[in-house]
């Protein structure tokens, strides 16, 4: 069976065409102007017209939809309902129970946040979705960013594909042991601890096949490098960059005049 090693999803699209550094300026900027926006309801106005449409453009909709609804649908839920209760808020009482109000300033501020969350980490995923990390990388390398420091961001990038691969791995060959992972939800927690062990243990081999690869790739030689990779950088690159650049700027100067 393939063993999938990171997000990216191939697809013959607008935004997977572009540069890599281009779509990192571009999830930047995303990020920080949904974090700048002194309104609470930008974060979502942010996310409904520029990650959707830009999910649409690229063609990979289906994969994130479904990565949104088991990963950062229930965390930024579950940070909403935190905040909405303990978060102070001297206005408007909403709601309360057992001694708990939840306020129209602590609702307010608890969207605002999980909003930010989901806007950032939702910018990002288009950015794993829609970029090869041999690509990435080499674009960071011909940058001047240090073989070494680009190996450890692709190697953080891919950690949690392969971390998922290998978890249903071992789950399979659980499965083939006999192990219940499929009936109560009691059983099923208790299930985790047998697949607790192997995973951690390969996650520490895997460290030093990595300290291994990057000697093995000539990172600390002091000779110039080559890639395969040569990824174009064209003037609707540099333009579109200088563009997210100038907004994250306006957007900065926006907050800095209002306060």
């Amino acid at each position: 069976m393939h063993e999938r090693l990171s997000f990216f999803i191939k697809r013959d699209s607008v935004i997977h065409r572009l540069n890599p550094m281009t779509k990192v300026v571009l999830a930047l900027a995303i990020v920080l102007v949904a974090f700048l926006s002194p309104w609470f309801w930008s974060p979502a106005v942010i996310f409904c017209i520029t990650i959707i449409p830009l999910l649409q453009i690229a063609k990979v909709s289906r994969e994130y939809w479904n990565f949104f609804s088991k990963v950062v649908l229930p965390t930024i839920s579950i940070l909403f309902i935190m905040q909405a209760v303990f978060l102070p808020g001297e206005s408007k009482i909403i709601f309360q129970f057992l001694g708990l109000e939840i306020t129209e300033l602590s609702i307010q501020m608890a969207f605002r946040n999980a909003t930010r969350i989901m806007t950032m980490v939702s910018s990002f995923t288009l950015l794993l979705l829609t970029t090869h990390p041999s690509e990435l990388m080499s674009d960071l390398t011909r940058r001047g960013l240090p073989g070494q420091f680009a190996y450890v961001i692709i190697s953080s990038l891919q950690i949690i594909p392969q971390m998922q691969s290998k978890a249903q791995t071992i789950i399979s060959a659980q499965r083939s042991r006999g192990l219940d992972t499929q009936s109560s939800f009691l059983k099923r927690v208790g299930a985790i601890v047998p697949l607790v062990g192997p995973l951690v243990f390969g996650s520490l081999v895997e460290v030093e096949e990595r300290a291994i690869a990057i000697e093995a790739r000539g990172f600390t030689s002091t000779h110039a490098k080559t890639s395969l990779h040569d990824m174009p950088d064209t003037n609707s690159d540099k333009f579109i960059r200088w563009m997210l650049v100038l907004l994250v700027v306006a957007s900065l100067a926006f907050r800095i005049w209002l306060s």
